[in-house]
Parts: C-alpha cells; sequence; structure tokens
C-alpha cells in the first residue's frame, strides 16, 4: 500500500533526535529552527518530559471521559497559574483544529447564531468550520463552504462593526501573531476595538493560540500583550511538545451543560502529564522570559542581515521578509547548513520556530549561516 501522497517532503529522514536537534538515520546533524510547526517547545527530548511520560505510561496511559481523570483538574489548575485565567473553564481535546472547531461550536451555542468573522491571511485548521474560517481557498472543499464565514482586513473597524450590526455573527476568532499567514499582527487599537464591539453585539471573540500559545511569544498567550478578555481561548501545538493535545478555555459567562462538547482522546492520562511536563518545565526554566529576551535579541541582529526587509514577530515566533521568494534559501540551509525553518502563505517570508530551550549561540550561528546562504543563492 502506498501513502497517500499530500505532502511535498524534503529528503531527509530524521531518526532521533535531541534538545534543538534532528539526527538523520546517517547520524547528520541539523539545528532545528521549525520546531515541527511550533509543536516543540520545550526541547526534543526533555529529561522531565521523557520521565512524566514514562512514568505515566506505567500506571495508566488512556481512558474514555466517563471516567474521573484527576489529571484534567492538575492541569487545568497548571494552566491557570502560568496565564492566569483562573476563573476560565477547561475543555481538552486533542488538535488544534479540534479546539477550533469546538470553540466555534461553542460560540454558536451560546449566541444561537451561525456566522464567523475571520481574517484575511487567517488559517485556524482543516477541518470542517475551522477550514471554512481559513484564508486558503485551495483546501477548502465544497462541504467545508457551506459555513457562513466573512473575511476581513486587519484594523478595519468601520468594516467590522458593520458585520456585526447585521446581528448574525456567533463569533470573530483571531490570531494574536498569524502563523501559517506570515506573522502579521492587528493593531492594538483594533485588538480593544474587537473586544469591544463583540461585547456590544452579543458575539464572542475566539483567540487562535493554537500556535503562539504557551510562551511562545514571550507572554503565556499572544493576546496577553492586551489588556482583553477573549470569550473562548484556543490551544495546542506547543503544549505537548509533540504529545497530540489541545484544548480551549471557556470564560465564565458560558455555561457548560452535559453533552455540549465531547472528545474521544481529549484530556487523556499521557496527554495531561505531557502538558503538565511541558507547564514545568517552562516554569523550572524560565523559558517564558528567555523567549522574550532571545526574541529582542534575534529581531536587533536580523535587521542587519542584507536583504532582509522586516523582521516581524515577538518572543520565538518569528519572521524574516525578504524581497524574493525564499523557496530556494529554504533548500539551502536545509540541504548545506543543516538548518530547518519554516515558509508561509507569504512566499517571501522566512519562518523560526525554534523549541524555547534554544540559546543565544545557536541563535547566532543561524545568523552566520544565513549570510553565507544568501551569497551562495545570490549567484
Amino acid at each position: 500500500m502506498e501513502l497517500f501522497d499530500v505532502y511535498p517532503l524534503y529528503a531527509i529522514t530524521p531518526t532521533r533526535a535531541k534538545g534543538v536537534y534532528v539526527y538523520d538515520e546517517k547520524g547528520t546533524e541539523y539545528l532545528d529552527l521549525y520546531g515541527g510547526h511550533a509543536v516543540i517547545s520545550i526541547g526534543h527530548g526533555h529529561p522531565h518530559y521523557l520521565e512524566r511520560l514514562t512514568q505515566q505510561m506505567h500506571q495508566i496511559g488512556f481512558y474514555s471521559n466517563a471516567v474521573q481523570n484527576p489529571l484534567q483538574q492538575e492541569l487545568a489548575n497548571a494552566i491557570g497559574e502560568h496565564s492566569c485565567c483562573h476563573d476560565y473553564q477547561l475543555f481538552l481535546c486533542s488538535s488544534g483544529a479540534e479546539a477550533n472547531e469546538n470553540a466555534l461550536k461553542l460560540a454558536s451555542f451560546h449566541t444561537g447564531k451561525k456566522r464567523v468573522i475571520a481574517f484575511n491571511n487567517a488559517f485556524h485548521g482543516r477541518t470542517s468550520a475551522a477550514v471554512a474560517a481559513t484564508d486558503n481557498p485551495a483546501i477548502n472543499a465544497p462541504l467545508n463552504q457551506q459555513q457562513a464565514v466573512t473575511f476581513l482586513p486587519f484594523n478595519d473597524e468601520v468594516a467590522l462593526e458593520k458585520e456585526l450590526q447585521k446581528g448574525d455573527v456567533c463569533a470573530v476568532i483571531f490570531e494574536g501573531i498569524q502563523g501559517v499567514g506570515g506573522l502579521d499582527e492587528p493593531a492594538e487599537k483594533f485588538v480593544y476595538d474587537l473586544e469591544r464591539l463583540c461585547n456590544t453585539y452579543q458575539t464572542c471573540l475566539i483567540a487562535d493560540e493554537v500556535q503562539a500559545g504557551f510562551s511562545r511569544t514571550g507572554t503565556f498567550f499572544s493576546y496577553q500583550k492586551y489588556r482583553i478578555q477573549p470569550h473562548i481561548v484556543t490551544m495546542a501545538k506547543g503544549m505537548g511538545n509533540g504529545f497530540p493535545i489541545g484544548g480551549i478555555l471557556v470564560h465564565p459567562s458560558i455555561k457548560a451543560k452535559y453533552g455540549l462538547l465531547g472528545t474521544t482522546f481529549g484530556g487523556n492520562h499521557l496527554a495531561c502529564a505531557a502538558s503538565l511536563a511541558v507547564l514545568e518545565t517552562l516554569k523550572n526554566e524560565n523559558l517564558q522570559a528567555h523567549a522574550k529576551t532571545l526574541g529582542a535579541y534575534f529581531i536587533a541582529k536580523a535587521k542587519d542581515i542584507p536583504g532582509v526587509k522586516k523582521v516581524k514577530g515577538r518572543g520565538l515566533m518569528l519572521g524574516m521578509e525578504f524581497d524574493f521568494e525564499v523557496a530556494e534559501l529554504r533548500k539551502e540551509l536545509i540541504y548545506t547548513h543543516r538548518i530547518f525553518t519554516g515558509g508561509s502563505s507569504n512566499k517571501k517570508l522566512l519562518r523560526i520556530l525554534p523549541p524555547l530551550t534554544i540559546q543565544q549561540k545557536q541563535l547566532d550561528f543561524f545568523l552566520e549561516e544565513l549570510k553565507t546562504a544568501l551569497k551562495t543563492i545570490a549567484q
């Protein structure tokens, strides 16, 4: 049987990983500045992470949500401590798409409305309503196009209020920093407009923190750069350091009832142990402050790289924009310089999403190698 061929693949086969490095079957070392789409938050094979999962495997790995699982409450308490969202409620699932799907569904239940407002270049997932709220027609099947979604530009308060005035919008979903879309951010004033207008027109404000959450941007959630309270916050990726887990935080104004949401694998024992290990490591190693400090360092240094038009992002969710498409540059970096980087829907943007355990010397190494790679592809 062949694999269903939907991924363009680099000719590299990682067989093991440690810290901020991955190794192929020949033992060749690669610096990982992409973390598997920002998933690897505390580094590959972190000792505390391995210990937590191993201990849990020897006890119980999975049972359904039909029974009590105290690890879920332990995880809720830990997320509350890190995020200061103490009065929110936690629903656990298995992925970012599932988190956004449940967030949109819950907003529709809560408001009795069905239309969604999303923003240009948004990426919220590949399932049903989540993919309908993703600004990429190529992955939006006719089945998904039944969803009522309106796309707007960031920072247009007038257009937003005009749509909300129609009275049929259940949710406005936004990324504090767009991931796949190219690291664009809404203006601070517009973020406050979002909160104010959603409250005025009885619409749920959903902060998609699937890629930016869990300290990647130097705050626990990217929206926490501002003083707002979204109705729902979604999370995944770095939440489990590679173990599949996602979740939503639900504002106390939204009430739970039996059967409202459900999941088979979400919040299982191993998933909770993985996420607890991440949170414990973030705290013990002060990785949130570390991400903020290194992000500022990187931005200052990267601005001096010849050919860089703009450096985007915050913390260790970063991008470098050039005046040319970066596909060949990424190939040069991975095949010649042994460095993993990321792309985006902005073809001229190189994305940098390393484990939060990366050190300054490794960023310096990348910047020097980048200069050489840029000279090579310019020849």
